[in-house]
């Protein structure tokens, strides 16, 4: 079995001769955001958008000169046009080459037939999954990721079955905090088996990459992965399903809330004023797309020394509170700066498992509490699906 690395692959992409130019599809530039591990290759194939589906028959030959390298696996190779005005666009999915984080499959972009004008499309259910939930935040740096996680796991707690879908392509965490290291395998070479820990099922980008690999993917191919994480999963039976978003209300955001059948979101915060502005973006953002919002956590809410146990607003404090009522939101409660929680996290026992009846946890199982009360309660449900004829 050969060593599979860039190079290799270049070198076999630059023997691919696009038809319209008679020139390689590496000397034009048209490969974008290549990754290589263990035998897994990912890479977009750049395209005029006014080529449409038309350019598919380049994408598989791609797809098809690097599964036939010896080593290769699996390989994803998504067709997507950034050069010049795109048209409105639909996804096609099409099976091609091996299995693994892609399963093979082959992603393109044809234009999409004009829907009915008041008539959103479904959202197709996840099967097995009877609820999903965001965690999402304005802005970075905010404790996002650990409170998805410690949110999760309390879930867990109050008897619910639970997969974490870490949704965060350029920055993934979830491997670390929950201490989970390896490749999730496949029973059938087309659906991925999640990994598992501390009674949680979940997945990640970040099984499939190395941890300090950069993933220079534009919006298509994250929001292809993300679709993958999704849909060719076995999650089994869950209660829950929360969903780690990125920072911020960009593509990948905005597409998983119009594309995901999302029973609600919960947006977390620091008390200062700056990170309450992105606040507010990520809250407006969901109510734009008609998705509840459960309501707000204010994170880092007070810093509490480790050694006199003196607690210190170096954020302010209260600061959610106060926007989740000018919002006509609710406030799901305050989870404080302690060094515990950061080290937990990135010794990947989070403070639900290493310190169960602590005060962090407790505030950590509250707004599982409120969180859970309002998917029991049915708050956020929607209608089923509507078969829609056009």
């Amino acid at each position: 079995m050969g060593v599979i690395d860039r190079e290799s692959v270049l070198a076999v992409l630059g023997r691919v001769i696009d038809p319209e130019t008679g020139r390689d599809v590496v000397s034009q530039g048209l490969i974008q955001g290549l990754v290589v591990k263990d035998g897994n290759v990912g890479f977009s194939v750049e395209v005029d958008p006014r080529a449409g589906a038309a350019r598919e028959p380049l994408r598989k030959a791609c797809e098809a000169a690097v599964f036939a390298l010896a080593g290769v696996t699996s390989v994803t190779a998504v067709l997507t046009a950034h050069r010049g005005e795109a048209p409105t666009q639909g996804h096609s999915h099409e099976h091609g080459h091996g299995h693994g984080h892609d399963h093979g499959h082959g992603h393109s972009h044809a234009p999409a037939k004009p829907a009915a004008a008041a008539r959103p499309a479904a959202k197709p259910a996840i099967p097995g999954v009877a609820s999903i939930v965001a965690v999402a935040s304005g802005k970075g740096g905010v404790g996002k990721s650990t409170t998805a996680v410690n949110l999760a796991l309390g879930l867990v707690r109050l008897g619910k079955r639970v997969g974490l879908l870490d949704a965060d392509i350029y920055g993934p965490s979830i491997p670390r905090m929950l201490g989970i290291k390896g490749k999730p395998q496949s029973k059938d070479g087309h659906t991925l088996l999640p990994m598992r820990n501390h009674g949680l099922v979940t997945m990640s980008i970040g099984f499939l990459v190395e941890e300090d690999t950069p993933m220079i993917w534009r919006g298509p191919m994250v929001i292809s992965a993300l679709q993958q994480m999704l849909n060719d999963v076995e999650w089994g039976d869950l209660d829950v399903l929360v969903i780690d978003l990125p920072p911020g209300t960009g593509d990948a955001q905005l597409t998983m809330a119009q594309r995901v059948p999302l029973s609600g979101a919960v947006i977390v915060s620091t008390p200062q004023d700056i990170a309450l502005i992105d606040a507010r973006k990520g809250l407006n953002m969901f109510r734009k797309v008609d998705v509840p919002v459960f309501g707000i956590v204010e994170n880092m809410s007070t810093f509490i020394c480790p050694h006199c146990g003196e607690t210190t607003e170096i954020f302010g404090h209260g600061g959610a509170r106060v926007t989740a009522a000018e919002l006509g939101c609710d406030f799901l409660g305050e989870i404080p700066l302690k060094l515990s929680i950061r080290v937990q996290s990135d010794a990947g026992v989070p403070i639900m498992i290493k310190d169960p009846d602590g005060p962090e946890a407790r505030a950590y199982l509250a707004i599982a509490g409120e969180v859970a009360a309002r998917l029991d309660s049915g708050a956020g449900a929607r209608p089923a699906p509507r078969i829609i004829v056009s």
